[in-house]
């Protein structure tokens, strides 16, 4: 870059050359040369986040007296242009950063300071809205970046819960559409008693609902603001209504609910409340995982494996093989499920890693956080739309292995008891012929005896207990509709 495409500021530190067109300044420049280290921008989340905050600053300031009229009217103007999304290509601090997050803050606050600046009629680097004086007036990076990660969640929270109950709507619609489809139930990846195909995708529903209701729960923890506590929480260099009027500007300003906090010394130590929303996501990624995981055992095959239900095919499966489908959507689920598992990971790290007032890792707490919420709302869309809502059952698979299953034997342990019954499974198992079959030989050979009477079980006994498999699935369901 030739000296005509650079200006000069200066900072406590020194001089510094920037890009002339750059709306940031020397602070973030420093910043730009000093982390080096992922190529990464920080999420939308975070730069809308964080210019709410300014714009609130710059109008409770000014309702205080504390801020000049004008001055406020382009820092808000400015502050405003940042939040539409106009100048997301002057942030530029890579995620791994030190100070707190003072980097982004104070890209932030030059971009917005410059902007206003030219709203003013001044260049670039003049400052005629100091970054520091004005734009960050009654905060301090210890509190606008906490402030911000809460914001920056919450902005997502919707779009979020809306992606999670779209896939439990899919799946209950499944399991409606697949509850009269009988098959073998599977414990420890063995043959298990009959249950419904619908009951199967009515759990998954029903696990993905409870999860969307864990992120609800611990969302309330994020409304908890602790904007004003400035560096350690005794909002030193704000003014007092400052915190209150804060939060009230903010909730006006985004449309959030919003609450103070109880206790600002806390809301600067503690990343607790960053930590259970991250978890909440943790646990849906781990429901995610799971029946990603049954969708590829379930689809498995077609001609080897369970071959219950077929995937859409979305992509040929392999360069090599004609004709193969994979299970790509579940695969795509597992991956970006193990990655938001790995978020977790980070976010549960960097909280722990704080010290006394400050917890200075919260860039990547930030990073984390963000990205979670993205990777998790692609994810599952994706996965409804182009798996779910197009998988099919495979009625006579699911049945054919039914009838296979030696362990239908369960039904009749009233009758015979455990024993004579585990008898029976090693039998048909070595002769390869069903339970019913071998039951009735034996019936008709008197040589099964009744569990609880001295007696030979009849045929008649052997046929009523068999005779509807689907009464083997009822029950398990409680509240309206029992087990229907």
């Amino acid at each position: 870059m030739d000296s005509e495409s650079l200006r000069v500021e200066k900072d406590s530190l020194g001089t510094l050359q920037v890009p002339a067109n750059a709306l940031y300044g020397a602070q973030t420049q420093r910043a730009i040369e000093n982390f080096p280290v992922s190529g990464l921008r920080p999420w939308r989340a975070f730069i809308w986040s964080m210019a709410a905050i300014k714009r609130a600053a710059a109008e409770v300031n000014r309702d205080l007296g504390m801020l000049d009229d004008e001055l406020a009217k382009v820092i808000i103007k400015a502050a405003q242009e940042v939040i539409d999304g106009k100048w997301d290509d002057h942030f530029v601090v890579d995620p791994f950063q030190a100070g707190a997050g003072t980097s982004h803050n104070m890209n932030a606050n030059e971009v917005i300071a410059n902007r206003a600046t030219l709203l003013l009629g001044g260049r670039l680097g003049e400052y005629h809205v100091h970054p520091n004086d004005h734009v960050n007036m009654a905060q301090s990076t210890n509190d606008t970046i906490p402030t911000a990660i809460r914001l920056g969640c919450l902005w997502r929270l919707d779009e979020l819960l809306a992606a999670v109950d779209g896939l439990a709507t899919a799946l209950e619609a499944k399991s409606i559409e697949f509850d009269d489809i009988l098959k073998s139930g599977r414990t420890h990846l063995q043959d298990a008693v009959p249950v419904r195909l619908g009951q199967e995708f009515g759990a998954y529903a029903t696990a993905v609902r409870r999860d969307l209701e864990r992120i609800l729960r611990a969302a309330e923890g994020l409304r908890r603001l602790g904007i004003g506590g400035t560096a350690v929480g005794s909002g030193l260099n704000a003014h007092p209504e400052y915190h209150v009027r804060m939060v009230e500007k903010l909730s006006e300003l985004t449309g959030l609910e919003l609450h103070e906090s109880d206790n600002l010394f806390e809301s600067m130590q503690s990343m607790a409340d960053a930590v259970d929303f991250s978890a909440s996501l943790r646990t849906l990624a781990l429901t995610l995982v799971r029946i990603a995981n049954d969708f590829r055992l379930l689809s498995s095959g077609p001609s080897t494996g369970l071959d219950e239900i077929r995937l859409p095919a979305v992509q040929p499966g392999s360069s090599i093989m004609p004709g193969k489908v994979n299970p790509v959507m579940a695969e795509m689920l597992d991956q970006a499920m193990f990655h938001v598992i790995g978020c977790d990971t980070t976010v549960a790290m960097a909280a722990q890693a704080g010290q006394l007032e400050l917890n200075v890792m919260m860039p990547v707490i930030a990073h984390n956080l963000f990205e979670m919420m993205q990777v998790t709302i692609g994810a599952i869309m994706a996965f409804t739309d182009r798996a779910v809502k197009g998988v099919t059952a495979n009625r006579e698979k699911a049945e054919g292995w039914l009838a296979k299953n030696a362990i239908v034997v369960t039904a009749l342990n009233p009758l015979i008891g455990y024993s004579q019954g585990a008898a029976l499974v090693k039998e048909a198992m070595e002769r390869n012929v069903s339970i019913k079959e071998v039951a009735l030989e034996k019936a008709e050979n008197q040589t099964l005896r009744h569990r609880d009477e001295d007696r030979p079980v009849t045929t008649y006994e052997i046929k009523a207990a068999l005779s509807d498999l689907r009464k083997l699935t009822e029950g398990g369901i409680v509240g309206e509709g029992g087990g229907g």
